[in-house]
């Protein structure tokens, strides 16, 4: 089966759907942290052993409760995909938009706290070989 193409976004196109990634980025970080402290809550609750009934009771509502996370951050993971965007760090709200620049395909970085996407990357290089943009490619 042919690998589908993907879309690929000019640093305008990616700058004007900031707003959206924003808010949808906003609602990933809160509910990654929100299922890491559940998740250390569960380790230390099942870390003494037997459980008592209170107890269980607890671990199995924190389990109910990291289930439906999941599944909503399933929901929230293909809304960003449908868009074109690859998220690259959940807690942190690192995205990456895939772009052509100098006949070439490379990631438009942007992380949530930024105003707009400032950084770009080759697609093998990730976080660590972002690269500022420079005037001349801001256009591209």
């Amino acid at each position: 089966m042919a690998r589908k193409q993907p879309k690929l976004f000019t640093i305008q196109e990616a700058n004007a759907m900031l707003p959206l990634i924003r808010s949808i980025l906003r609602d990933i970080t809160d509910l990654a942290k929100r299922l890491r402290e559940q998740h250390e809550v569960l380790v230390q609750l099942q870390s003494g052993g037997v459980l008592d009934a209170m107890h269980q009771e607890e671990v199995d509502r924190l389990i109910e409760m990291m289930d439906r996370g999941q599944e909503q951050m399933k929901e929230y993971e293909d809304e960003i995909r449908k868009l074109g965007v690859e998220i690259k760090d959940y807690f942190t709200g690192l995205c990456d938009f895939p772009s052509m620049m100098n006949g070439r395909i490379v990631y438009l970085c942007w992380r949530l706290g930024e105003k707009d996407i400032a950084h770009w990357h080759e697609l093998d290089a990730g976080f660590a070989g972002r690269q500022k943009l420079r005037p001349e490619t801001a256009n591209a």
